[in-house]
Order: C-alpha cells, then sequence, then structure tokens
C-alpha cells in the first residue's frame, strides 16, 4: 500500500512540476504512464508558447477556412478553385486538434474570433470586399489575401517551433510553416498569370 501512495505522490509531484503552468499536472487521476494508444493526444508538458500558439492559430485558421470556402463559388481560376479545396481540408482538421489540445490542458480555446493580435489576419473590410467579389476579381483578391494570411502563419508557426515545448504542437507548427510556404510559392505564379 506505502509503494503505491509514494508511487502515486511521485507521479502527482512530477506531473505539477512539468512546466510552468500553474494548472499544469491536474490530470484525472485515472491517467497512467503514456501508451503508444496516446500520441494523438499531446503530451503533458506544454508552456504558454504552446497555448497561444493553440489559441491564435485556431481563429487564424477558421479565418482561412472561411475564405477558402468563398472560392467554391466566387472563384474562376481552376486552380485557386482546388487549392482553396486543399487548404479547407487541411485546416479544418488541425482546428480540431488545437481544440483538442487546449482541452486536455485545461485552456479555453477562443470563442469570439480574433481575439489576439496575429499577423496576417484579413480585417471585417477586407472579408466584405472579398465577399463581394466574383471570377477575375475574387482570384486575384484571394491570392493577394491569402499570401498575407499564410505569411502570418509561418510567423507564428516560426514563434511556435521557438518558444513552444510540447512535440506535437512544434511539430504541426513545422507542417504549418512547410505547407504554406509551398501555397505561398503556388499563390504568388498564379497572381503572376492572373
Amino acid at each position: 500500500m506505502s509503494i503505491a501512495v509514494a508511487a502515486g505522490a511521485l507521479a502527482l509531484v512530477a506531473a505539477c512540476g512539468a512546466n510552468g503552468d500553474s494548472m499544469a499536472g491536474h490530470e484525472p487521476a485515472s491517467a497512467g504512464p503514456p501508451t503508444a494508444t496516446t500520441t494523438a493526444q499531446p503530451a503533458g508538458t506544454f508552456n504558454a508558447a504552446d497555448v497561444m500558439f493553440a489559441q491564435m492559430m485556431i481563429p487564424h485558421h477558421e479565418q482561412a477556412v472561411e475564405m477558402a470556402g468563398l472560392a467554391s463559388t466566387r472563384a474562376g481560376d481552376p486552380e485557386i478553385k482546388e487549392l482553396a479545396a486543399k487548404i479547407k481540408a487541411a485546416q479544418d482538421p488541425e482546428i480540431q486538434t488545437m481544440k483538442g489540445w487546449l482541452s486536455a490542458w485545461g485552456k479555453s480555446a477562443p470563442d469570439d474570433g480574433m481575439g489576439h493580435d496575429m499577423p496576417g489576419v484579413m480585417s471585417e473590410e477586407d472579408m466584405t470586399e472579398l465577399e463581394a467579389a466574383g471570377g477575375a476579381e475574387f482570384d486575384k483578391l484571394f491570392a493577394q489575401q491569402m499570401i498575407a494570411h499564410h505569411e502570418g502563419a509561418i510567423e507564428m508557426a516560426r514563434t511556435e517551433q521557438r518558444d513552444g515545448s510540447n512535440p506535437q504542437a512544434m511539430e504541426l507548427a513545422k507542417t504549418i510553416e512547410t505547407t504554406q510556404q509551398v501555397e505561398v510559392e503556388q499563390l504568388r505564379k498564379i497572381l503572376g498569370r492572373l
């Protein structure tokens, strides 16, 4: 019995000291050692940079998904339509992943859109202009706005890779940086021929 109590106390001390977050380690008592089946969940270690990354990237991605959704009915260029569908398909699951992390970390997900000062975010006026456009005008505006939007996401992803501590969050940040840099180059080529 005393071995079980000592092991439990050691696990609690280790969990509470895992990071600098005051709410860290307050997991359900049934949480056991990590296993191969928990790889989809974030590791217990996280810091303020990981939380900020998820809290900022969720609404950032949501705006990109909203922009991409407009392309299906407004874009005239087939490559814009195809790229927009690809952006939406990639970022929707990433939003859910980050929401899951915040829940597991005991942190709140953003609930009112763009609550933080984020690079690359479109203003209400920008979004209204994009919504009102169609055909070639939409294509050009979408490419310009999505380049700026992606560049902002890349900046945020680099910050997470530099300052974060959660391996899964840092891995997602690297994926975002790599994927969106390729898409920026594609958008620039599209813009050059429009």
